[in-house]
């Protein structure tokens, strides 16, 4: 996709919700944009039903040092609540990272929103569009377009410019165990590795898979083939008992070796084991046992 289609792409949700669309079915309220001014940092407050809840400090200082060197290069967008107070639409991280900074003032687009519900919606699909997202966090957004204003996914990946397949993938992760989403989250593993785990309905055995891979690093392809068992197999064993399979053999090795073990499996179904030992005494004290079991 080039440069000036993804732009347009990612625009589409806004301008939907802002009155640049014939769509009668969005039942949006149209409104009115007013040029860039500056408004005093005082003056301005979040929005306390911001969909958005992670916000990285690491990425906060970096934009703080950007402000203080090139100032704001792209202004938040607000709405007049009053004279003397108006509420911000999209650009929290901005407005956070300009108080940081100290600044007095910060550039705005003051848009007339009627009311908090299409407030919400307009922040909801500014925020979905944006790339450093966690994944759960677009799902989250997405499950609030859904039950709480009625959306359908039809209409929804108008807003948004995704494809329908995209919306709902997303929104399936919320079907992972909380620990899981909450490793997604804080980038212990990959939407692809949510994805693979989604198969998997027992709960506790979703728990087991996730600790394996984060234990052996395990790839989004790893994990498929843990989920659903290699070919070989799976005429002999269904897809959970050999998701069982290798994690009792690995939790069993790991206790022989006292070691950590990675197993691992390539294209061709083999199974390679990894450890790694400490001393040349560690080795033999396990050499020993293994002698004691052919005993």
């Amino acid at each position: 996709m080039s440069e000036k289609k993804q732009k347009k792409v990612l625009g589409r949700g806004l301008n939907a919700l802002l009155g640049d669309t014939d769509n009668s079915d969005l039942s949006f309220k149209k409104t009115n944009k007013i040029n860039s001014s500056q408004l005093s940092l005082n003056k301005i407050h979040v929005n306390p039903n911001q969909p958005r809840t992670n916000f990285d400090t690491k990425e906060i200082d970096n934009l703080v040092v950007s402000i203080k060197e090139l100032g704001i290069i792209q202004p938040i967008t607000v709405r007049k609540i009053n004279d003397d107070k108006y509420e911000i639409v999209s650009g929290e991280r901005r407005y956070r990272a300009s108080k940081i900074a100290n600044l007095d003032t910060i550039p705005c687009y003051v848009k007339a929103v009627e009311n908090d519900s299409d407030l919400l919606k307009m922040s909801l699909v500014e925020n979905v569009q944006r790339v450093d997202l966690d994944p759960i966090e677009i799902a989250l957004t997405y499950e609030r377009l859904i039950n709480e204003y009625n959306l359908n996914i039809d209409i929804i990946s108008k807003l948004v410019g995704k494809d329908r397949s995209t919306i709902s993938n997303y929104v399936r992760l919320l079907k992972l165990d909380p620990i899981i989403q909450s490793g997604i989250r804080d980038g212990f593993l990959t939407m692809g590795h949510g994805r693979a785990l989604i198969n998997i309905d027992d709960k506790k055995l979703q728990i087991k898979i996730y600790e394996q891979i984060i234990s052996s690093k395990l790839s989004v392809r790893q994990t498929e083939k843990i989920v659903k068992g290699n070919k070989n197999l799976t005429s002999n064993y269904s897809n959970s008992d050999v998701s069982k399979i290798y994690i009792d053999a690995t939790n069993k090795f790991e206790r022989l070796f006292d070691s950590k073990v990675t197993l691992k499996e390539n294209n061709k179904g083999k199974v390679t084991l990894s450890t790694s030992f400490k001393s040349i005494n560690e080795l033999y004290s396990i050499l020993k046992k293994i002698s004691n079991w052919e005993k």
